[in-house]
């Protein structure tokens, strides 16, 4: 993949899971709600400095979310929630937001 480029879509790997569950209580702050389900499903990845991570959520129900989350290059792994989409379906193509 080349700096910039987003990559392919893949499945939610374990690692994915726990990014997402280390920006989960932020998202809720944000939306005013609280999810009892919150599965990564799959992700994108695109390299800046640092890496950008779009993640499809599960979060019951039959409904999704779509989150943007960076990871600095610092060695202390600071996650920021950068983004968020509401009201999706697992149809929806994850893009840029």
């Amino acid at each position: 993949m080349m700096p910039g480029g987003l990559s392919r879509a893949r499945s939610a790997t374990p690692e994915i899971q726990e990014i997402a569950d280390k920006v989960k209580s932020l998202l809720e702050e944000k939306t005013n709600e609280k999810y009892e389900v919150f599965k990564a499903v799959e992700y994108k990845s695109q390299v800046v400095a640092g890496q950008n991570y779009f993640i499809k959520m599960d979060v019951g129900g039959g409904c999704f979310l779509h989150i943007k989350v960076f990871k600095g290059i610092s060695g202390e792994n600071v996650l920021e929630l950068h983004g968020y989409q509401t009201n999706k379906t697992r149809k929806d193509e994850l893009s840029y937001f």
